[in-house]
Formats: structure tokens, C-alpha cells, sequence
């Protein structure tokens, strides 16, 4: 449905989905009140760096790490939903936050439509710093209703399995993975925890 505020998808089934920033904003707020955020210290995003969101989803993520890699940064997000790629590709370009830092950081991101390991084939060796993954979670987090829309548009058949070689030899620094603190992915692929004491998912780092 087309708005003259935004774009909304209806589900079959009556649920609705509209981007909004989601986590982002308060995330975004904390970081420029100097405030550390999980993700930019897990994946290590330094002013600068090129980001590779391959599990784009809503954008939340890619937000903050724009923001963190500042003007001269590169952030690019891929997303196999075209509907998804569609709607998080005009709200990141027309959302206004209030914050013209965030909504610069917001416009900024690239949003590319399309199957990740397929992008990945075509980018050159260490062409991104950072590679990061965030496939929908095998167990879902109930605190996480500002995305429970999104399961009935992504697609979830996602598996580490091919894009992690890619993933690693188009990174220059490391690769990221941010999954549920009970996932058997984060052993499987041997990558290193980082443990928060109340948080239900973790990231894991693969260092190049």
C-alpha cells in the first residue's frame, strides 16, 4: 500500500510491515552521548571502515554501523526479500529521526536486493573490513515484537555453510555473526564469543 507518509506490506494473513528505525534510534542516542554500543565493539566498526550487512532485514544494525563509520565509511547491506530491499531502501532514505547525524548515517547505506552469496561471488579479495551476518534466530526472542513482522517476509532457509568461505576472503579484518546465545553456530565454525551476562544473543569473530 502506498501512503503519503510511507509504504506498508500486508501479510495474507492481516500483519502489517513498515520500515521504521527499531533498535536504531535509542542505540544511536546512547553512541553519540558516548556510550558503547554491543555490535560496534564486537565488530570492531572504525571510522572508515567498509561494512557489509549480508542479512539486512529491517536495517538496524547497518544503521548504527554507518554511524560509527562516519562519513568516510562505506556500509552496504543485502537483502534476498525484494519487498524487504524495497521499503528498508526508501525509509532509509526518507526517514527523519530528528538527529541530522543519523539520518545523514541513514542515507549513506547502500541496499542491494538479492541472494548474499551470490553478491559476495562477485566482490573482490578483502574488498569489505567487515563482514556481518545476522540470520534470523532458530529460537525466537519474545523482547524482539518490534521485528516479529519481518519472520513472515524473510527468507530463512539461510545457512552459513556457503557464504562463510566467501565471507572471509572478501573481508580484510574479520567476519561477524550475531546469533542466539544457544545457537550451535557459533561452535560449528569456530568462532570466538563474545559473552554478555544478560543478553540473549551474543556475537561470535572470525579474525582474519
Amino acid at each position: 500500500m502506498v501512503g503519503k507518509e510511507r509504504f506498508e506490506l500486508y501479510h495474507s494473513e492481516g500483519e502489517k510491515f513498515f520500515f521504521h528505525p527499531n533498535s536504531a534510534m535509542f542505540r544511536a542516542k546512547r553512541m553519540l552521548r558516548g556510550e558503547p554500543d554491543p555490535f560496534v565493539e564486537a565488530a570492531q566498526v572504525e571510522p572508515g571502515d567498509k561494512v557489509l550487512d549480508c542479512t539486512l532485514g529491517l536495517g538496524s544494525d547497518a544503521i548504527i554501523a554507518s554511524l560509527a563509520a562516519g562519513e568516510q565509511g562505506e556500509v552496504r547491506g543485502i537483502e534476498k526479500s525484494p519487498l524487504l530491499a524495497f521499503l528498508v531502501e526508501a525509509g532509509l532514505q526518507s526517514w527523519e529521526t530528528g538527529l541530522d547525524v543519523l539520518d545523514q548515517a541513514m542515507k549513506r547505506i547502500r541496499v542491494h536486493s538479492g541472494d548474499s552469496i551470490d553478491y559476495l561471488l562477485e566482490l573482490d579479495d578483502a574488498s569489505a573490513d567487515i563482514v556481518y551476518f545476522d540470520p534470523m534466530f532458530d529460537d525466537g526472542i519474545k523482547e524482539s515484537d518490534g521485528i516479529a513482522p519481518l519472520r513472515k517476509w524473510a527468507h530463512s532457509e539461510f545457512t552459513l555453510d556457503g557464504a562463510l568461505h566467501e565471507a572471509l576472503r572478501v573481508a580484510r579484518k574479520r567476519v561477524v555473526l550475531k546469533d542466539h546465545w544457544k545457537s550451535p553456530r557459533f561452535e560449528k565454525y569456530g568462532f570466538s564469543v563474545k559473552k554478555r551476562k544478560t543478553a540473549l544473543f551474543h556475537y561470535g569473530v572470525l579474525e582474519k
